[in-house]
């Protein structure tokens, strides 16, 4: 597995301090298109090993960078360059938009 975990404890560590670019997927479990756009981004974390950052943040679990993000609907997804947000997507998205996106910033 590939992808990383991020949780409101590692999020400073692993995304705001990361010198690089981090998607960050926030879901929930019983959400229906969340449990569509997990294996998307499960394999975009395998082929962006060494590249970025990528990974899910459950919501209902950490409840303050979701906060933060004000992500109101999921999945949503954020991509950060620099520890900065420089994309947001709202809804299910395809494999070749994320991969666009995440080409872009790197």
């Amino acid at each position: 597995m590939s992808e990383i975990i991020f949780t409101d404890q590692n999020f400073e560590q692993e995304v705001f301090k990361n010198p690089g670019v981090a998607l960050v997927d926030f879901y929930a479990s019983w959400c229906g298109p969340c449990k569509i756009q997990g294996p998307i981004v499960e394999q975009l974390a395998v082929e962006y090993v060494g590249k970025a950052k990528i990974g899910k943040l459950d919501v209902d679990a950490n409840n303050q960078i979701a906060s933060q993000f004000q992500v109101m609907s999921i999945p949503t997804i954020i991509i950060f360059k620099n520890g900065q947000p420089k994309e947001r997507l709202v809804g299910l998205q395809a494999t070749e938009k994320l991969r666009a996106k995440l080409d872009e910033l790197l």
